[in-house]
């Protein structure tokens, strides 16, 4: 038997600044009967000191240090000493409410057919200051890997619950850089429920120096290995050979340098049809991603997008379509108000020139309010997803 109840599970990259917050965070909880596995992943700055001394006054505190092997590498080596029933996670850089985990406990032992839950989070910056924005994700029974982009079924990793059990069973995390939670809630689907709380579960530090937000590079890779990853859920599925992705194929796609490139190269395993559904959704991906991250595309971005929706229009839904359209009117005008025309004019086609200027228009006199207020009577999706 388990000697605690709740493993959680920390990795860490060079990540001083905020570590010993996060860590207090846990060890503060409502539960005390926790066991804090924090994974050193080779950091070089001041924090394997102050990991010593954290471990050293609190015997609940268990460091595994290896070299910088990457964020899955790191929760999978966290994941590997667990013991405990349930297993929790937190980034290095948020802070978990006092009852976060006592909250998601609650829940999974009331709900015995839920195998994991994540929650809502406050958005802090880089000092801890809240932006006044409280994200919540939708429930993971919404979730359609055929739309396009995928709907995923997504629980935001940072406050993320599970039971072991589960977890083991599909294996862990795979090798999908910057993709890996989207990818382990898709497989965790299908052996149990996934539920996202109400309940705010801590604070969530958004800044341009985190993984995700860093450059456009890693948000192609993103929109590419997040649409692999619903791909490969259609087909276990459908009871049809899973893809893989080994670790060489990653090394592969990090030397990318364009859409272009990484489309071909996550091809190379597909059905025609699957590459052709990997094609706009890739293109339809990168634009979700950048209307919300702190990047922006170019001119080949734009290019690549509106090819893919010349080519490929014919595969959406009605409602997919336009949904589609909006978003893409929406990323041009973007683009338009920033001065990047010959971005903007790659983008769209003449046909959408009208519906762009628009929108331009619509931004320069009506306040951020009386928009949101539009978006609320025309049923459009008003919270973003972050990972």
């Amino acid at each position: 038997m388990a000697e605690h109840l709740i493993d959680v599970v920390i990795p860490v990259f060079n990540a001083a600044r905020t570590i010993r917050a996060a860590i207090a965070s846990i060890q503060n909880q409502t539960i005390s009967n926790t066991r804090i596995i924090v994974v050193d992943d080779g950091s070089t700055d001041g924090g394997p000191a102050i990991l010593r001394e954290i471990a050293a006054a609190d015997p609940r505190v268990d460091i595994v240090t290896q070299p910088n092997r990457g964020i899955v590498e790191a929760r999978n080596a966290g994941l590997a000493r667990c013991r405990s029933e349930f297993v929790a996670w937190l980034d290095a850089d948020d802070l978990a409410n006092s009852d976060r985990l006592e909250t998601q406990l609650d829940y999974l032992t009331s709900n015995p057919d839920c195998v994991a839950v994540s929650g809502a989070t406050r958005h802090v910056d880089e000092d801890g200051r809240f932006f006044g924005i409280i994200s919540r994700c939708g429930q993971p029974e919404a979730a359609d890997p055929l739309w396009i982009p995928a709907i995923e079924p997504y629980l935001m990793q940072s406050f993320l619950m599970v039971r072991r059990s589960a977890i083991e069973a599909v294996g862990g995390y795979r090798q999908l850089i910057y993709a890996e939670d989207t990818d382990l809630c898709w497989r965790m689907q299908e052996i149990g429920r996934l539920h996202n709380l109400e309940a705010v579960l801590g604070d969530y530090r958004v800044h341009p120096g985190s993984v995700s937000s860093h450059s456009i590079v890693n948000g192609r890779i993103m929109a590419l290995l997040s649409q692999l990853s619903a791909i490969s859920a259609v087909r276990r599925r459908a009871g049809r050979p899973d893809l893989s992705f080994p670790e060489e194929m990653g090394t592969r796609i990090g030397s990318a340098t364009s859409l272009a490139e990484l489309f071909t190269l996550g091809c190379k395993r597909l059905t025609q049809d699957e590459a052709d559904h990997l094609e706009i959704a890739l293109a339809a991906k990168i634009m979700d991603l950048t209307s919300y991250r702190p990047y922006e595309l170019d001119a080949e971005d734009c290019l690549f997008i509106q090819s893919a929706m010349r080519k490929h229009v014919s595969r959406l839904r009605p409602g997919n379509r336009t949904v589609l359209a909006r978003s893409r009117s929406g990323t041009a005008a973007r683009l338009f108000r920033q001065g990047l025309l010959r971005e903007a004019a790659a983008l769209i086609s003449p046909s959408q020139y009208a519906p762009t200027a628009g929108r331009v228009a619509l931004r320069a006199v009506v306040s951020p309010a009386v928009r949101e207020q539009l978006r609320r009577l025309t049923g459009r999706r008003t919270n973003m997803l972050l990972k």
